[in-house]
């Protein structure tokens, strides 16, 4: 009788293992309800979206307001179209601010919306003006690296200059040399 309360608890835990498991992954998937009721639809045109998807959060100064609902491709302007559900609690003005943030430093993205400041409010199949693009980490470096490999190559004839002044230095031929030496001075009268 004892082995079989064992077997009980072995098998009670593992079962709350694994509800704890599925409970974080749908936490982490953005799969758990959330607390927007009734909703109006906006969207928003980026160039580049990065890693943003569907369901992702829609916050404003940190409060999630809404929701990403869908994003398709526009093969007319070549660009993502992003559509969001807002909560209708929650009236933007027109002239809103939409940008793509990440969390943290490789963490989720998310749309921000900043406030403008219009009289008129957004309504359900109004389109957001304003954006910013995701920034995408990989094209950033590539960029960076870029600009120092251009630099390197715009120094190297700078070095070979500095390197002949530095041995005329070490001769005593600098022009500059009379111009740091102290003059006596001369008393006024």
């Amino acid at each position: 009788m004892e082995r079989t309360t064992i077997d009980l608890w072995v098998g009670i835990f593992v079962a709350l293992g694994v509800a704890a498991l599925l409970g974080l992954a749908m936490k982490v998937g953005n799969l758990t309800t959330n607390n927007i009721g009734a909703t109006y639809t906006v969207t928003a045109n980026f160039e580049n979206i990065g890693g943003l998807k569907p369901r992702a959060p829609v916050k404003s100064a940190g409060v999630v307001v809404g929701r990403v609902s869908d994003i398709k491709f526009d093969p007319a302007t070549y660009e993502a179209v992003v559509s969001l559900s807002v909560d209708k609690r929650y009236a933007f003005p027109k002239d809103t601010f939409a940008s793509i943030f990440t969390a943290g430093l490789l963490g989720e993205q998310y749309i921000g919306l900043e406030a403008g400041g219009d009289d008129a409010k957004l309504a359900n199949g109004d389109k957001i003006i304003k954006t910013q693009d995701a920034v995408v980490l990989e094209k950033m470096i590539s960029q960076f690296l870029y600009n120092k490999a251009s630099e390197s190559k715009d120094a190297a004839p700078e070095a070979k200059a500095e390197s002949t002044k530095t041995s005329d230095d070490a001769l005593g031929a600098n022009p500059l040399d009379s111009l740091t030496k102290a003059a006596p001075a001369t008393p006024i009268k």
